[in-house]
């Protein structure tokens, strides 16, 4: 007799409290990632704009929620968005599992309790994967200033024990918060890291296209991503006030979205860097996004440190990576367990003199751009989405042959 279950391709679905694929490049990455691999993939998401409530965008079928994200509210807005997010998401999720049985569901955080989502689903038999994109923990207590042992937090560790036991798989984006996550009691065999790595089908800029802009007075720097108060971002614009007395020509590109755009441009506004600094906010493919790095002569990223910045490791830094572009980059435990001197240019978080001194050094030291460049390399070869992703589609589908048996 033949299987009908298997002649049908997989089914899987992913979860997520954002839009998609506007806003969440390691969804997007992962989702096309089991597609190319022969997978269908569903996606429940918000709405961003005007897009429709469904699409299917490069073979991914995306289903979008009636409601937006509202960044920047307070601890209360926030959780009343989750509730309602969640009561959406399980009963599209719901619907759609009777119609199409997904073998394996991925539910992406924030929060940790959405993975709730798939209540129904489990019971019947379906996978559950939490994708731990942060720690929550560390997350309100670096946003919201709240103390481990205040209640919020012992809360929130809470809900996150108990979606990583409700989880048969938890996947997180770097080994030291894998590390933590154990030392919470997460079985290790059950515990997986997925970087937050740039795909080569995109991040690919020869090496020449970079350096012909070198060779000028002008100084180009560029940070992209999310414009946040943690992300140092008034710490580069202080640097970059002090620089400009020594690199007349210098000349830093903002490019990215977030609540705090309105700080930043005040601040520009108050240090007279009109000539010096552009902001950015268009939306940019990714496919587009290497050629806007690559025409910058050196990244930054200038993170403050917080018991939640020490553990990232910044997606914007491994895309320099890829394009073996230098960057100046603020020692964190987790960005230094990964990179050394060699590969990157270390400041001392929250120092601006040392960021500004790093700054003109390298402008002066052009060979020192060069080596940056060629050494970073090294981070390629040990990590690449081409290895990452064959582990990550490995790991789906074995929760389905698990569930086979």
């Amino acid at each position: 007799m033949i299987n009908k279950k298997e002649n049908r391709r997989q089914r899987h679905c992913m979860v997520v409290h954002n839009s998609y694929p506007f806003a969440e490049t390691r969804v997007q990455r992962e989702a096309n990632a089991l597609v190319d691999h022969g997978l269908e993939v569903d996606v429940i998401c918000l709405h961003h704009q005007d897009e429709p409530a469904f699409e299917t965008v490069d073979g991914v079928n995306v289903y979008r929620l009636p409601m937006r994200r509202r960044k920047g509210s307070g601890a209360g807005t926030q959780l009343v968005e989750y509730l309602v997010f969640f009561t959406l998401a399980f009963v599209r999720l719901t619907a759609l599992y009777w119609q199409k049985r997904y073998e394996v569901i991925q539910v992406h955080n924030l929060p940790d309790f959405l993975v709730f989502v798939t209540l129904v689903p489990k019971l019947a038999g379906a996978r559950v994967i939490l994708d731990l994109h942060d720690l929550m923990p560390e997350f309100y207590q670096a946003r919201f200033s709240g103390g481990p042992d205040s209640f919020p937090v012992r809360l929130i560790r809470w809900q996150e024990k108990w979606a990583c036991l409700f989880a048969n798989h938890v996947i997180t984006v770097t080994e030291l918060w894998r590390q933590t996550l154990i030392e919470r009691g997460v079985p290790p065999e059950k515990c997986t890291v997925v970087m937050n790595l740039a795909d080569d089908q995109f991040f690919h800029v020869p090496l020449e296209q970079r350096t012909t802009s070198q060779n000028n007075e002008r100084f180009h720097l560029i940070y992209h991503g999310t414009l946040a108060q943690r992300y140092g971002l008034d710490l580069l614009l202080q640097a970059l006030d002090l620089a400009r007395r020594e690199i007349p020509e210098i000349h830093l590109t903002v490019h990215g979205r977030g609540e705090y755009l309105g700080s930043l441009l005040r601040l520009a506004d108050e240090l007279n860097l009109g000539n010096h600094v552009s902001f950015s906010t268009r939306f940019v493919p990714t496919a587009e996004l290497p050629s806007l790095i690559a025409a910058a002569d050196l990244g930054v990223v200038p993170y403050r440190r917080d018991i939640f910045t020490d553990g990232i490791l910044p997606t914007k830094l491994m895309e320099y990576a890829l394009l073996g572009m230098p960057v100046i980059v603020a020692r964190t435990p987790g960005i230094s367990a990964y990179f050394d001197e060699a590969m990157v240019q270390f400041f001392t978080a929250e120092d601006v003199q040392e960021l500004a001194d790093c700054i003109q050094t390298l402008y002066h030291h052009r060979s020192r751009l060069g080596e940056l460049a060629r050494n970073i390399q090294k981070f390629n070869e040990r990590y690449n989405w081409a290895s990452q992703k064959a582990e990550y589609v490995n790991l789906v589908k074995g929760l389905n042959a698990d569930k086979s048996e």
